[in-house]
């Protein structure tokens, strides 16, 4: 007999849920058709006979799932064709198309082990219901749920569903490339093999060719995202408190200036900036004709010259936007603390250390870890403006590229995609590291309920 209880976890429906509840584990979608919810029951019922379908079909999910262990082994073959007295060509197997339907079959299963259990638990729920002589829900019922008590469940499901397709299912993959030797070299773009943690093993690896750049290019990136953060931080919020002062005049105007460049398309500003900045460009041309310098300076073929250009050219490009964030904080602070601090004797000085700048930290800590994800990940102003170079001769990437600018070369231009998927993973794993534990010391993360 069926055991009433509020409790339809899995264990308990198998449990007390009786023979019933266990051909519905066969036959998704019983337990709801007997309690007469036809029209969930054959939803679920469907989908269960799709899923085997489609793992069942020729090059359907067994095959690739059999096929993902070898990543396949066929090459391409060229056959005489006795009749028409021409050479055709048979296909053989694309470890590319392999390694993607192979993860999204392992993600179908995933999905399908959910809608099984959802389907256990309902109809454990219906029958319950049916037992003790309760209303079951009928499909009109449930619909008109989802626009009430589980309205949540309908505004989540498409953007967990883009996010499951075209962020999650992606990831997965390119994880899963980091352990092959998917790349050029070797003619490994058609078919590729696993190869374990090896290419972890070369980036480490300080005697191999991409191993001596790998730690250059991880300490600039990282230089870059300090300065490119914080300067832009604190000298953005020095002209909004400027700016924000009650004695100066035509405050929109001065803001309006400072964000013009926000207006500006990036890549037109930054292009237009790399031209000025060449050996023959309108800086060094009016540099030398005014005689303040005897010969080009090397903004864009020094390395140290041309670290500095960009950091400099980023403030140009970033503060405009922390002006902005900073303002609409400042005008959030509340004035009667600044009134109590006057009357305390405290200065402008001891007002922004005291009041101003921990409020502002407590508000803008989010924002400072955001602004420091993105520069490291910042690919625009290093593609478009240096284009990663000066570059050494030998080298994959350039002396100011960035981990995300040389996974781009990795990648596009050189074909090394197993080690692009490498760098991928190393910068996701730094920025995971220093993001979680940056804000979770900070007071934004420890006192969620405000500031005092």
């Amino acid at each position: 007999m069926l055991k009433i209880t509020r409790n339809d976890t899995i264990p308990n429906a198998l449990k007390h849920g009786g023979p019933l509840i266990w051909a519905s584990c066969l036959f998704m979608g019983l337990g709801n058709l007997v309690s007469g919810q036809f029209i969930k029951g054959l939803l679920f019922l469907a989908i269960e006979i799709g899923v085997i379908v489609f793992m069942a079909i020729p090059q359907g999910g067994l095959y690739w799932l059999s096929m993902l262990p070898s990543l396949g082994w066929r090459e391409q073959q060229q056959v005489w064709n006795e009749e028409k007295f021409v050479y055709e060509y048979v296909a053989g197997d694309q470890s590319q198309l392999i390694l993607l339907y192979g993860v999204a079959t392992v993600f179908v299963l995933v999905f399908f082990v959910l809608i099984w259990r959802a389907s256990v638990r309902s109809g454990y729920k219906a029958m319950m219901l049916k037992r003790t002589g309760r209303k079951v829900p009928t499909f009109v019922d449930d619909v008109r749920s989802l626009f009430d008590e589980n309205i949540h469940k309908l505004l989540m499901t498409p953007p967990m569903a883009g996010l499951l397709v075209f962020t999650i299912l992606p990831l997965i993959y390119m994880v899963c490339m980091a352990f092959t030797n998917y790349s050029k070299e070797g003619d490994h773009l058609i078919l590729f093999d696993w190869v374990g943690l090896r290419n972890f093993v070369t980036i480490f690896d300080s005697s191999s060719a991409i191993g001596k750049q790998f730690g250059d290019v991880l300490v600039w990136t990282l230089v870059w995202a300090f300065f490119a953060t914080f300067l832009n931080f604190f000298l953005g919020t020095f002209m909004a408190i400027i700016i924000n002062r009650p004695s100066v005049k035509l405050k929109g105007l001065w803001r309006g200036c400072l964000s013009m460049t926000i207006a500006v398309p990036q890549f037109v500003s930054l292009l237009l900036i790399r031209s000025m900045l060449q050996p023959e460009g309108i800086i060094n041309r009016m540099l030398i004709d005014a005689g303040w310098v005897s010969s080009a300076l090397p903004f864009m073929i020094n390395t140290t010259w041309a670290r500095v250009t960009v950091i400099v050219v980023n403030l140009w490009v970033g503060i405009p936007y922390t002006i902005m964030q900073v303002t609409g904080v400042l005008q959030n602070i509340p004035a009667d603390l600044y009134e109590a601090a006057r009357l305390d004797g405290a200065g402008p000085v001891k007002q922004f250390t005291s009041i101003t700048f921990p409020y502002m930290m407590f508000v803008l800590t989010p924002y400072l870890i955001t602004q420091f994800t993105g520069n490291v990940n910042n690919f625009n102003i290093i593609y478009l403006l240096t284009g990663g170079g000066p570059v050494n001769i030998g080298n994959s990437a350039g002396n100011t590229d960035l981990l995300v600018t040389w996974l781009y070369k990795l990648s596009v231009d050189q074909q090394k995609y197993n080690m692009a998927a490498v760098i991928g993973i190393f910068t996701f794993v730094v920025l995971a590291i220093v993001s979680l534990v940056t804000y979770r010391s900070t007071g934004s993360y420890k006192n969620e309920e405000g500031f005092s």
